[in-house]
Parts: structure tokens; sequence; C-alpha cells
């Protein structure tokens, strides 16, 4: 065991959780919260200090997918090895929310990048111009998972017209707060840690080099996690941070820092492209056909509203292009399924055939 012990309430434990927990309560078992997960090793936050753990053998045989397997941030029932050695994690409790991705590469799979988060921060630098295509994926993912998103734009300081930048990514935004930071002034603990309050989780996402670090490091008040040196050729952060890790705040809330993502792609964003295209949808009940895709169809208005300039057509083809990303990521999805569906009928075919010879007997 190792790290100071830490009060549940401090971790975010709630009386939904305690009610889920009691059927574990007399199994050994004890609460705990995953803070950081490596080679399927992962150390856990439990009020006698954190552990290191490794998941049940059982949790491992039935999860279809690395999304059915503990991620940063899920609560989890732990058994404590008496002796010092590893845990382990014998059951994940339901997730409150989460955000999840298309793993990275040729892999039809989810992968978690954080669960029961109730704010992200989506970190994006002003060393290089706003993209808010980026800003709009991100968007989507964030709201998918049910987490209330704040986005923010870092190094201010190296921006000559800061204020375009923020009115730039407020145009796609919606109802998410826009920030423009320095990680190096003080200031900006203060301006973002208003949205973490005692009990809470903050997650940081965006691309590598933003500075998610170094907002942490401000936000807790101590160089906790490393940071890259800025180039001076062009003056862009080198990415540091290679794991997902938790944080616990001193003056209250936990902060989830997250490796700069190269490849996003969304996972399940179907109603989420439409709240974060709400400006597209809005034309969509125009449409001469209720099932309109809104690319070729006769009689679209999303189309119409481009053409007569009432809709920006960058934001309309960022609309189409998410849209096909999500279609086609659907298909992958389906057959997966029909690949898991297979593989849990042999299964259970050779675990029936086991039963019967050994009946015969």
């Amino acid at each position: 065991m190792v790290g100071l012990t830490v009060a549940l309430e401090r971790l975010g434990w709630r009386d939904d959780l305690a009610a889920e927990f009691v059927p574990f309560h007399g199994a050994g078992l004890v609460p705990g919260r995953v803070s950081l997960e490596h080679n399927h090793v992962y150390r856990v936050f439990t009020e006698a200090g954190e552990l290191l753990a490794e998941a049940a053998g059982r949790i491992k045989y039935r999860a279809t997918g690395r999304h059915q397997l503990p991620a940063v941030g899920d609560w989890v029932a732990v058994r404590p090895d008496p002796s010092g050695g590893r845990a382990v994690i014998r059951e994940i409790l339901p997730r409150r929310t989460w955000f999840s991705r298309k793993a990275a590469g040729r892999e039809t799979d989810e992968q978690v990048i954080a669960a029961n988060v109730d704010v992200v921060l989506l970190v994006f630098g002003l060393d290089v111009h706003v993209k808010p295509r980026a800003i709009e994926r991100y968007l989507a993912l964030a709201r998918h998972g049910n987490v209330r998103p704040v986005v923010v734009l870092n190094k201010k300081d190296l921006s000559p017209d800061h204020a375009a930048d923020v009115a730039a990514a407020a145009e796609v935004a919606g109802d998410a707060p826009v920030h423009a930071v320095s990680a190096h002034d003080p200031a900006t603990a203060g301006e973002l840690g208003a949205y973490l309050v005692p009990g809470s989780t903050m997650a940081l996402l965006g691309p590598s080099g933003a500075g998610k670090s170094s907002i942490v490091n401000r936000l807790i008040g101590a160089d906790v996690l490393d940071t890259g040196e800025v180039r001076e050729r062009d003056a862009r952060g080198r990415h540091t941070s290679v794991h997902r890790q938790m944080l616990l705040r001193p003056g209250g809330g936990l902060l989830i820092d997250t490796p700069g993502m190269r490849e996003l792609q969304l996972w399940d964003s179907d109603e989420s492209l439409d709240e974060t295209f709400a400006d597209v949808i809005a034309h969509a009940g125009a449409c001469r056909f209720r099932d309109c895709r809104h690319d070729t169809e006769p009689g679209c208005a999303v189309r119409a509203a481009v053409d007569d300039g009432t809709l920006g057509p960058d934001r309309y083809e960022s609309y189409l292009n998410l849209r096909r990303e999500h279609e086609a990521t659907e298909r992958l999805r389906d057959e997966r399924a029909q690949i898991d569906e297979k593989r849990q009928a042999r299964i259970q075919g050779k675990a029936l055939k086991a039963m019967q010879k050994s009946r015969g007997r």
C-alpha cells in the first residue's frame, strides 16, 4: 500500500455509490477509485491509502472489449492483499458518465478515456491558429459522455490577437464557456478552478503540446506533472503526459490528466453530433424528406442554408465528415458485435460439451 489516506468523500463518494456497494461489504471488499492504469496494472485510491491492483480474471474473461476493463476514474470493489502484494479488482461499479473514442489504429474497439467525470476542459494552444473543426470534434466527444465541456485556449501570451481566437472558438462552442488563459499566470487557477468543487472530477483533453499538464500543475499549486520545454524555433510545447492519471487537488476536487491525442475518432456520437451542430439541425426540420442525409437529396434545407449564406460551408462540411465517420464506425461496431456473438456461442458450446462429457462418465 502506498500514498496517503483520504476520505472517500474527497474522492467523490456519494449515497448512490454507497447503495451500489452494499452487496460487496460482506465479501471483504473495499471501495476504491482507479487513479492510473499502465499495462493492466492499476493504482487505486482507497480510504486506507493507494493500492497497486490488477483486475480479477473473471473481469478479463467476460469483457468483450477494453471498455469493460477498469478505466481511470472508475469506482471499483477491490480486495486488498494483507501481505502487501497486489490487490485484486473484483467488480467495476456502474459508470455515471464517461467519454470514449474508437481505439487508435485498425482495431475496432471502444477505448474509455476517463470515467465519472463532471466537467472536462478541452484545451487547445494559442501558439497555433484555433481550429474550429477540432473543437467541434472534442465537443461531440464530451457531450456524448454527458460531461459538461469548457473550451480552454491556453498560451494566450503567445497569441497576437487572442480575442479573435476566442470569437472563433465561441462560434462553434454553443453553450460551452470559452476561456483564454496562460498556465503561467496565477489567475488561471482561479478562473478554471471555479469549475472544480470539492468531490467533483475534472478531466483535461486536447491535442499534444496544448499545455494540459501545465494547467494541472497550476490548479494543484505544485509541479506534480512533468511539462515539456517550449521550442524556440516555433514556440510549440512538447507532449509529456504518457498515461491518464487522476490527482487530488489540495483545495478539493480531482483532476484527470490525459495524453494528447493525435487521433480522435468518435465511437458513438449520433445524439452528441446533433447537439454540437444545433445550428445545422435547426434547418433540417424544413427538409423535404424526413430521412434526409443533408448531402445530395433534393429539397434539402440544410444545403439551401449553405447556398444562401445562412450556414457556413466549413461548418456544413465538418458536420458531414463527422456524420460519415459515425456511420462508418457503426458498421464496424455491428461487424464486431457479430464476431463477439459467435465467439461467445463457441465458448458456451464448448462448456456445454465438457459438462455433458463429465456427466456421462
